[in-house]
């Protein structure tokens, strides 16, 4: 894709990222400046790799990228195999949910529309080529930026909501961490909001709610 973006000469390459790069970090919240060379996971490891490559790029080519690293995103057409979509079609069925962690974990949840709305910005916003230091460090064309709610929420109140929403209770497996699992996520979101006026608006209350009426409907439950 970067390669097809150089020869095109496309005016802005946003691309996805991960909160994964912050590894097994301890200090919260996470910020951009952190050091993310110590992943838990393969997969956190190709995200790490994929910023080292664009910022080679934007250096090589001032190819004007941008790099997103997500936090938790959840809502309609999500991903089945996230814990969310898992722990409603499990309470749905009648079925226990596994919890790995004991329950002891946060995460920053995020709903897709304020994802989509950050996107859209950064889009419409490619970092300029003037030799400054842009959010994450690279003087090239090239920004990283954190998009989350910026709110550490707990794995239970999580589970709560869905319970409320779905109207019934389930019961809960309580497992260890999943190797490469991380025990807390937390969005700085400061550049974002200081370079494009991002500001997220979905609280976990409003769109768990929505995330399981979109469910009901889709599968007619």
């Amino acid at each position: 894709m970067i390669e097809i973006g150089r020869n095109r000469r496309v005016e802005h390459l946003v691309y996805a990222s991960s909160s994964s790069v912050y590894g097994g970090n301890d200090t919260l919240p996470f910020r951009v400046e952190d050091r993310v060379d110590q992943p838990l996971s393969l997969y956190a490891a190709t995200k790490k790799a994929d910023e080292l490559m664009s910022e080679t790029y934007a250096h090589l080519y001032r190819l004007p990228q941008t790099g997103l690293r997500f936090f938790t995103v959840y809502g309609p057409w999500g991903r089945p195999d996230m814990a969310m979509w898992l722990f409603t079609k499990a309470i749905f069925d009648g079925q226990p949910i596994k919890v790995f962690g004991e329950g002891r974990m946060r995460r920053d949840f995020t709903y897709i529309d304020d994802i989509v709305a950050g996107v859209i910005a950064c889009l419409d916003n490619p970092p300029i080529d003037d030799g400054m230091i842009k959010a994450g460090g690279s003087v090239s064309p090239h920004r990283i930026y954190n998009i989350g709610n910026s709110r550490s929420e707990d794995l239970g109140e999580m589970i709560a909501l869905i319970e409320q929403a779905c109207g019934r209770s389930t019961k809960r497996l309580m497992l260890p961490m999943q190797p490469g699992d991380v025990r807390d996520t937390f969005a700085d979101i400061g550049e974002l909001q200081r370079d494009l006026d991002f500001e997220p608006r979905t609280t976990i209350a409003q769109g768990v709610p929505r995330f399981v009426q979109w469910y009901r409907n889709h599968y007619n439950v």
